[in-house]
C-alpha cells in the first residue's frame, strides 16, 4: 500500500452470525479498516460494535456516513438487492453476502447502478480464492491433466430442519440446496473454466412438507415451496460438461464431492465452502492417487479475502475476481437450471462474465497489518 494512500473505510450491515468471521479477518488486511456496523436490531449492532472497537449505526446513518467508503452486505438474501441498492446510491462500494439478489432483476439493478456510478460492486463466495482452489485452477492451466473433458459435482444434504434455529427460509424460493450452496460450486467451475454456454436441468419436491427437529421450533411443519433435488447438466464455452447435483433429499451416499477429469489425469478437489485442500490427483502413469502440495496461501476461513481483493483492486486499476458480473452469471445460471427443469427444455445464459484472474503465488496482493506495539 502506497504510504500515500489511507485504508478503506468499510461498514458492515448484518450483525448476524457469520458477521464475526468477517471482523475478525478483515482487519489483517493493511489496505482496509472496519469502522462502524448497523443492523436492524440495534442491540446487536451494539454487541459488535463494543467487541470490535467499533461505531454502531443505524443502517441509514452508516450509509450516509461519509467516512464509510465501502458496504460489506451480511444482510439475509431477502434483504441484498434493497441494501445493495440503497448502499451503491449512496456513493459506497458494495461487496455483498450470496447471492447477488434473490431475482435476475435484483442482480441487473444492482450491476447497472455500479457501473452508473462508477463504483465496484462484488459479491460472495470468495472461497476460490484460497489455497485450494488456486491450485487446482494452476494444475489445469498447466496443462497437468490434459485436455478438459467434464466434472462432477455433489452438494448431498438431508436438510436443516435437525439443527437449524429457524429453518423454514430453506424451503422456500430463493432458497433450497441449489440457492443455498450451488454459488460455492458454481463459482468455483466458473474459476476453473469460465462461462457457462448452456444449462439442462431437472428437479423435484420429495416431500412436500418437512418437520421441524432442532430445539426452538420442534415439532412445526414447513410448507416446501422450492425444489430439493436438483440436477443439472453444464456446458462450458471452454468445452468441458459435467454435472452439478444439489440436494436437501439424502443424507446416505457414498460419492465424490468434486472431480474434474482430463485426457492425462483427473483431479479430487475439496469441499468449495473451504478454502483450503487437499487437492488430490492421478495420472495416467501414476500407480495411485496422491495429494497435491498447495502453491498459494490463505488456506484457513479467510471469508472477506474478496472484500480485499475488489478494494485493493479499485486503488490499482484492474478488476476484481469476486465480481458482480461474476455474481450476477450465478445467479441466472441457478434460474435457468430451474426455469429448464420447469420447461422441460435446455436453458441458454443471458448473462456472461470473464474468467476471474488466478491469485499470484506468493500469497496474495496485499500483506497483513503488522500487529500493534
Amino acid at each position: 500500500m502506497s504510504d500515500t494512500l489511507k485504508p478503506a473505510r468499510v461498514g458492515v450491515i448484518g450483525c448476524g452470525n457469520i458477521s464475526d468471521t468477517y471482523f475478525k479477518n478483515l482487519p489483517t488486511f493493511s489496505d482496509l479498516v472496519v469502522t462502524a456496523c448497523a443492523d436492524l436490531d440495534p442491540a446487536r449492532a451494539k454487541a459488535k460494535a463494543a467487541h470490535y472497537g467499533l461505531r454502531a449505526l443505524t443502517p441509514e446513518a452508516l450509509l450516509a456516513d461519509p467516512d464509510v467508503d465501502a458496504v460489506v452486505n451480511l444482510t439475509i438474501p431477502a434483504a441484498h438487492a434493497e441494501v445493495n441498492r440503497a448502499a451503491l446510491a449512496a456513493g459506497k462500494h458494495v461487496y455483498t453476502e450470496k447471492p447477488l439478489g434473490v431475482t435476475r432483476e435484483d442482480g441487473r439493478q444492482a450491476l447497472d447502478l455500479a457501473r452508473a456510478h462508477g463504483l465496484r460492486l462484488g459479491a460472495a463466495p470468495d472461497t476460490f480464492l484460497g489455497g485450494g482452489l488456486q491450485t487446482a485452477r494452476q494444475l489445469i492451466d498447466e496443462g497437468v491433466i490434459g485436455e478438459l473433458v467434464g466434472f462432477t459435482c455433489n452438494m448431498f444434504s438431508p436438510g436443516h430442519e435437525s439443527w437449524h434455529p429457524d429453518p423454514a427460509f430453506y424451503y422456500q424460493p430463493g432458497g433450497g440446496p441449489l440457492f443455498d450452496m450451488g454459488p460455492y460450486y458454481l463459482t468455483a467451475l466458473i474459476h476453473l473454466f469460465g462461462p457457462v454456454r448452456r444449462v439442462t436441468g431437472s428437479a423435484r419436491v420429495t416431500l412436500p412438507e418437512r418437520t421441524i427437529t432442532s430445539k426452538a421450533l420442534y415439532g412445526q411443519k414447513i410448507k416446501v415451496n422450492t425444489p430439493t433435488h436438483i440436477i443439472a447438466a453444464l456446458e462450458f464455452a471452454s468445452g468441458p460438461i459435467g454435472t452439478l447435483v444439489t440436494t436437501f433429499d439424502v443424507g446416505l451416499h457414498h460419492t465424490p464431492r468434486f472431480e474434474v477429469y482430463g485426457t492425462d489425469g483427473s483431479l479430487t478437489i475439496h469441499d468449495p465452502n473451504t478454502f483450503g485442500g487437499p487437492i488430490t490427483m492421478r495420472c495416467r502413469w501414476d500407480k495411485d492417487w496422491h495429494e497435491t502440495p498447495l502453491t498459494h496461501g490463505y488456506n484457513t476461513n479467510m471469508r472477506g479475502l474478496g472484500v480485499a481483493d475488489m478494494l485493493a483492486a479499485e486503488r490499482e486499476g484492474r478488476p476484481h475476481r469476486a465480481s458482480g458480473e461474476l455474481g450476477y452469471h450465478v445467479l441466472d445460471l441457478m434460474h435457468g437450471v430451474l426455469a429448464s427443469a420447469r420447461d422441460g427444455r435446455h436453458y441458454t445464459p443471458e448473462s456472461t462474465c470473464a474468467r476471474p484472474a488466478a491469485m499470484p503465488t506468493n500469497e496474495a496482493f496485499s500483506r497483513p497489518a503488522p500487529a500493534a506495539d
